[in-house]
């Protein structure tokens, strides 16, 4: 079995506020990493998911509140470290389309930042967040690291962006980035924005009709511990600078079948409703993310070990007992 153990390694992530990015955070601090927790500064003083953290994981991490779009900052925080692992983004699809240049302040010119204070700070290792998304409809399932990159959305655009930066820095610097691109991770904490959530908090709260937009599209769907395994995995084995390993189960389901699992998860009877404010424009819904997870076990020895059914079940169970209305959920992405 590997060894995951940071052993003491000073690390900044990102993000870590959010969904995956709290979860990476306590993930690496249990795995004896010297935690560093980058939060987007707000009036509340909160570290978002973090405040939720267990007392034991909390005292491992040091929390900061900044800003990814100010160089300045990024600097500062870069220094002293020895690894970076970057979530920090804007994700809301709908929203890019919207305010499609605080997408690209965001996700372009913030992992920008993050690139250049790595180079300038001499830290070893930056592992940066791309997504599934960056694919668009594929011409060929599954899915290879060697796809061809097709956005179909204002967000999606801008993570091919943030890609090609950290591609760009290993090949002219020599800077160590590896892109690690999850397939859609899902679980506790997870927006209430994203399907499974959506649904199960429906289906939980007794509703007997939900609406939803298309159910056609097929996603691969990966539990956030599995997700987390890869950070970690990525964080400790060796790759070429600029290689893109990605996360996915290798099985993909509509979001249909979907919708019936979870209904056997929750025993519900409810009927779905097709809601026409909820489907992107023709050319923008991307018809099916199916990973091939082959690269991830060769080169991390990872493989996902949560089953779609019991992660679904393990997701009601979190929100059986954590209401959506909490600070955390209104004021953090």
């Amino acid at each position: 079995m590997r060894d995951l153990s940071g052993h003491g390694r000073r690390v900044l992530i990102t993000g870590a506020d959010g969904f995956i990015g709290s979860h990476v955070a306590e993930g690496f601090a249990r795995n004896d990493f010297n935690v560093h927790a980058l939060c987007l500064y707000n009036s509340f003083g909160s570290h978002g998911w973090l405040d939720t953290a267990a007392p034991e994981i909390a005292k491992r991490i040091t929390p900061h509140l900044a800003d990814i779009r100010d160089p300045g900052q990024m600097q500062d925080l870069a220094t002293g470290m020895d690894l970076i692992v970057h979530l920090a983004a804007l994700i809301a699809i709908p929203y890019s389309y919207q305010a499609p240049s605080s997408f690209i302040e965001t996700n372009v010119v913030g992992t920008l930042n993050i690139l250049e204070a790595a180079r300038r700070s001499g830290v070893a290792r930056v592992i940066l967040t791309s997504t599934s998304e960056v694919y668009g409809t594929p011409r060929s399932v599954p899915i290879t690291e060697d796809h061809p990159l097709q956005a179909q959305s204002p967000y999606a655009a801008s993570k091919v962006g943030a890609d090609q930066l950290g591609m760009s820095y290993a090949a002219s610097f020599g800077l160590d980035v590896a892109i690690l691109r999850p397939f859609n991770t899902y679980g506790p904490r997870q927006s209430m924005r994203a399907v499974i959530p959506t649904v199960l908090t429906q289906l939980l709260a007794g509703a007997t009709q939900i609406r939803l937009g298309s159910l056609h599209p097929q996603r691969d769907f990966t539990f956030v511990s599995d997700t987390v395994d890869g950070f970690l995995r990525m964080a400790v084995v060796p790759t070429a600078p600029g290689e893109v390993i990605q996360l996915g189960t290798g099985r993909a389901v509509s979001i249909g079948e979907l919708v019936d699992l979870a209904k056997e998860v929750t025993g519900s009877n409810a009927e779905v409703l097709q809601d026409d404010q909820r489907i992107r424009p023709e050319q923008s819904e991307v018809q099916v993310l199916l990973s091939d997870p082959q690269r991830a076990h060769d080169e991390l020895g990872w493989q996902p070990q949560v089953s779609l059914a019991e992660g679904l079940d393990r997701t009601a169970t979190w929100l059986r007992s954590n209401p959506i209305t909490t600070d955390v959920q209104k004021y953090h992405r």
